[in-house]
């Protein structure tokens, strides 16, 4: 098997338009064969998904979910091009879908765009503290701090979370399946989540994912 290499990834990207981390998949996938990556894209119709990416998403939703008890709230705004696809049940059932995984996982930004350079630079200086900390050699520092990073963005970008009806996948990837399904480009622009008594000190803690989980299973 082909190593995917950096160069392989930007390559595919290039040619397909699909997300990095997508790209990344097919190539190990298909075992670095860049042909069979771009045919894998397509099956899964996220080249397809790529092509629209530039066209304007200026319609949509403005949905909200509050959690039983009004223990946590959340309001989210998914665009996509037309009026007519924001009223169909598939994309009103994605922003509603959208609103209970801000509610869950606590994503702090959409992307990893989003995150402003000094709390990269910030977070990155804690990872390099730490590996110093538990010894590591300082020639691996930079290796072992960049994996931090992308756990860090799968943790708090919520386009890079597993997504919380089937974690084999990510938010990017359920919407650029919608994409695919629906024929328009779409973006998650923006959310606000906010949770009772959040930044005041309690006493117990509860698993508030499980919670949401179970509200969505029922």
């Amino acid at each position: 098997m082909a190593e995917v290499t950096a160069a392989m990834v930007k390559e595919l990207r290039e040619r397909t338009g699909a997300g990095i981390l997508d790209c990344k998949k097919a190539l190990e996938e298909t075992k670095g064969d860049i042909d069979k990556a771009i045919a894998y894209l397509r099956e899964k119709g996220l080249a397809a998904a790529a092509k629209k990416a530039g066209r304007i998403a200026a319609e949509g939703l403005v949905d909200a979910y509050i959690h039983l008890g009004g223990r946590v709230g959340v309001l989210i705004e998914v665009n996509c091009e037309t009026d007519f696809v924001a009223k169909t049940d598939a994309f009103k059932d994605f922003v509603k879908d959208m609103a209970m995984q801000v509610a869950a996982a606590k994503p702090e930004y959409v992307s990893r765009e989003d995150v402003p350079a000094h709390i990269i630079e910030q977070e990155k200086e804690i990872y390099r503290a730490a590996a110093r900390n538990e010894g590591k050699p300082e020639q691996i520092i930079e290796r072992i701090v960049t994996g931090r990073m992308e756990k860090y963005f799968q943790e708090t970008c919520l386009l890079e979370q597993p997504f919380i009806k089937d974690t084999d996948k990510t938010v990017q990837q359920v919407l650029q399946e919608l994409i695919a399904q629906l024929g328009e480009n779409m973006a998650i622009r923006r959310f606000a989540r906010f949770e009772r008594g959040e930044g005041i000190e309690k006493s117990g803690d509860d698993d508030f994912a499980t919670e949401v989980m179970a509200e969505l299973n029922k």
